[in-house]
């Protein structure tokens, strides 16, 4: 996990329409990776932020959900389940290596490589909060909470 205080890493990777989106140099954005769209999980995970979407936007705050899966299909799970979120696509797992939030892991007890289930809080381009193998189910609720007593 990156650390609080440090720096985070800059990027720019398509979104579900591909547009090229870049992490901003200013402002408040939770940037959550998760390992594979419309699974269990990863759909629990960003309906958790569909359902506060109208909070995380009140306050301002964007939020990017990444994975290692195409646009394609970053665009059909947004439009299943009407996700407001932009999801990002980082095919080549690049970005979530920087994130510390890609690697070695264990899957149905087999060794595969993919995308860890890690958020960062980014404000003003540095890393603000840190959450490493998050549980998807009420992740937004207290991802806000953090962001709030910030």
């Amino acid at each position: 996990m990156l650390d609080t205080g440090t720096e985070a890493p800059r990027f720019e990777l398509p979104n579900q329409d591909g547009e090229t989106v870049a992490l901003p140099e200013e402002g408040t954005v939770v940037v959550y990776f998760y390992p594979r769209a419309d699974t269990p999980g990863c759909t629990t995970q960003a309906c958790s932020f569909r359902d506060r979407w109208d909070d995380y936007r009140d306050r301002g705050v964007r939020v990017f959900g990444v994975s290692d899966d195409p646009v394609a299909d970053l665009a059909a799970f947004a439009e299943k389940h009407d996700l407001p979120v932009e999801l990002l696509s980082d095919e080549l797992g690049e970005v979530a290596r920087a994130y510390d939030s890609y690697g070695q892991k264990t899957v149905f007890g087999n060794e595969v490589e993919g995308v860890f289930r890690n958020t960062y809080v980014v404000r003003d381009g540095e890393v603000a909060l840190a959450y490493e193998g998050v549980d998807p189910e009420d992740h937004a609720d207290a991802v806000l909470a953090d962001i709030d007593a910030l």
